[in-house]
């Protein structure tokens, strides 16, 4: 008797440990900590440009909620607009603000969903911890509409999403 207690307490140990380790890993080592205090290589695609040391023209805030949902969430710019968009995270779980075409972000979103862990820190992204801001810097240089959104799984398909329009 005093072995099936041991092989059972074993076996209760060897369950916990498996799920922890499964916990820890889904959490992934993805660093939301940056503000994008540091500088990025320049880049440029189909929704606009970033370029080290830009300047804004205009900053816009944005609030992150629980909710899934962002305020605003429909940005109205010009073409040439340097935005400063300063994220903050009003909840008390992590959120993210991904800038894209919507192919993109859909494309993105389901990613995200098989590899949750994956690390990505691009200059159209920011990463905002509970309580906590951030700010990106962004040049619209093309006309059109594109897309933003909170790819981390979930967030997404629960309408964490929002559109800049890009006005001549």
């Amino acid at each position: 008797m005093k072995s099936l207690t041991k092989i059972a307490s074993a076996s209760a140990l060897a369950v916990l440990l498996t799920f922890s380790s499964f916990t820890l890993f889904a959490a992934g080592s993805h660093d939301h900590s940056h503000g994008h205090e540091m500088d990025f290589d320049p880049v440029e695609n189909e929704f606009g440009e970033y370029q080290p040391k830009m300047k804004a023209s205009r900053t816009i805030e944005v609030g992150m909620s629980d909710e899934m949902r962002f305020t605003p969430d429909v940005i109205r710019v010009k073409k040439g607009d340097v935005i400063k968009f300063k994220h903050t995270n009003n909840g008390k779980i992590m959120h993210e603000f991904v800038l894209g075409t919507p192919d993109s972000l859909d494309e993105h979103a389901e990613m995200m969903k098989k590899f949750p862990g994956m690390e990505h820190d691009e200059p159209y992204m920011a990463h905002v911890a509970p309580g906590k801001s951030a700010t990106i810097m962004w040049k619209f240089s093309k006309e059109g509409e594109f897309a933003f959104g909170c790819l981390i799984p979930g967030h997404y398909d629960a309408g964490m999403k929002g559109k800049v329009i890009v006005e001549s």
